[in-house]
């Protein structure tokens, strides 16, 4: 237990500032296209590598680069120097499944963590990676008992990895999930010729579908529209049972997305797992953690998932967030008063009203969130900030100019993001 390591996602500095501020152990992150999320906008450059390992090391965090799309020969030039560049700024170790990936990474003296594409199911495969390898993700289609089998094996034997020590197993503990096993999906490729295991799925399976009878022409919209869509995974419930399974590190699915939900899922994990450390992990703290994590991106939870023994047929109901919260641009952060713990906030898009609940996320503050408890405007108190104007709200924490203003809203019933 004095080992679980939590793992979250960055796909930009901002939710990076989050996932540490939250309490994150390790960072995952992808630099250009070998990764994937290659289509995604908020993607590393080589440049940013020492900044991330800046911040990370000031965290007393582990920083993983992921290169864990499949590789072409043409490629083999380009994934050498970005290994290159991740053992020269200090990166901890690569997240692969390729491998060319595998044995180059090993041959410079960069440690290896197996990618859930590499569909770890049985002991002999940790067997056969482990002089690559010391973590290895176990595919997401498991069971909580075959888990158990093979992280007693580890120990008993005990199988080590190239460190000397027995190899870590993972988990992904929340997040989306693929219809495909663990990922390896062909229908991008199929239909747009946009391979997801080269980082470039364009999800088709969260869409809706007719189904058209090739002879009479007739259509159905099959009843449950989305039937390639699963619910999000969150085993936060069942967090007890998963690290008694014997696993090392929890992997947090996002890099696709906002500041405010990795700081959310992270820190909801990161309280969960100190719960299950000192013995006060139970329903009532479980209900509280729900109902953040429901306040951010998700398509709806199948709890426990395959872990449990389901078989999966928790599809989502929207190929949107059924986020609780709704975020309303603001504006931004002009100045910040440090002594008097102050911000002044240009409010330019909708006007800003006194008591209600804001987030600011930003490249190094993350996402943090508060209520405009006093609201001034020229020195005087106000009800009603209207824009085009600058208003001053104290803030819990240090924020920076230019980090963007929120406000935040609980949804209509039935209403979802974009």
């Amino acid at each position: 237990m004095d080992r679980i390591e939590i793992m979250a996602p960055a796909g930009a500095f901002d939710s990076l500032s989050a996932a540490l501020r939250a309490g994150a152990d390790s960072i995952y992150f992808g630099v250009g296209k070998l990764n994937m999320r290659a289509r995604a906008t908020a993607n590393f450059t080589v440049r940013d590598l020492p900044g991330i390992l800046r911040r990370c090391r000031a965290a007393g965090a582990r920083a993983y680069l992921t290169v864990n799309t499949i590789i072409y020969d043409e490629e083999l030039a380009e994934m050498r120097q970005l290994c290159d560049a991740a053992k020269a700024a200090g990166v901890d170790a690569v997240i692969a499944s390729d491998l060319a990936v595998i044995r180059y990474a090993h041959s410079i003296g960069l440690e290896v963590h197996l990618s859930v594409q590499a569909n770890i199911c049985n002991l002999e495969a940790v067997r056969f990676y482990a002089a690559y390898a010391d973590v290895m993700v176990l595919a997401r289609e498991l069971t909580l008992p075959q888990i158990k089998s093979i992280a007693d094996a580890v120990r008993r034997e005990p199988i080590t990895g190239p460190a000397g020590e027995p190899v870590r197993l993972e988990v992904f503990a929340h997040g989306a999930l693929c219809v495909a096993v663990s990922g390896k999906c062909e229908m991008s490729l199929a239909v747009y010729n946009s391979s997801a295991n080269r980082g470039a799925c364009f999800q088709n399976c969260r869409r809706s579908y007719r189904v058209t009878d090739a002879e009479s022409g007739d259509e159905l919209l099959i009843d449950n529209q989305y039937v390639m869509s699963p619910k999000d995974l969150c085993t936060i419930g069942v967090l007890d049972r998963i690290l008694e399974s014997g696993i090392s590190v929890l992997k947090l699915e996002g890099r696709g997305r906002s500041a405010d939900y990795v700081d959310a899922v992270t820190s909801c994990y990161r309280e969960a797992v100190e719960a299950c450390r000192d013995g006060s992990f139970g329903p009532e703290k479980i209900d509280g953690w729900l109902e953040r994590l429901l306040d951010v991106f998700n398509r709806g939870f199948w709890h426990g998932g395959y872990y449990l023994g389901e078989k999966l047929g928790e599809w989502t109901g929207s190929g949107n967030s059924q986020a609780r919260l709704r975020k309303i641009h603001v504006g931004r952060v002009s100045h910040y008063f440090p002594q008097l713990k102050v911000a002044e906030l240009s409010v330019e898009a909708v006007n800003l009203e006194k008591g209600r609940e804001i987030m600011v996320t930003g490249p190094t503050t993350g996402a943090i969130r508060f209520f405009a408890d006093e609201l001034r405007v020229g020195g005087q108190s106000v009800q009603v900030a209207e824009k085009p104007v600058l208003a001053s709200v104290p803030v819990p924490v240090k924020v920076r100019p230019n980090d963007q203003v929120y406000l935040l809203e609980t949804r209509k019933f039935g209403e979802v993001s974009p």
